[in-house]
């Protein structure tokens, strides 16, 4: 079993990294896991996009 982890600014980039992993590997996947987190940074909002694929 292995693990790819991705972390991205942008929900639309995390969407192209993962699927593009995919589409590239011949693998099973297992399970994927989401989180969307968000910090404020002055007057910035900051999100973080991230996924774990759990494949073997």
């Amino acid at each position: 079993m292995k693990v790819k982890i991705f972390d991205l600014e942008d929900e639309k980039d995390l969407e192209d990294e993962v699927n593009n992993f995919l589409s590239d590997n011949n693998i099973n996947v297992i399970d994927i896991k989401y989180q969307v987190s968000v910090g404020v940074f002055s007057d910035e909002q900051v999100f973080c996009f991230s996924a774990m694929i759990i494949y073997s």
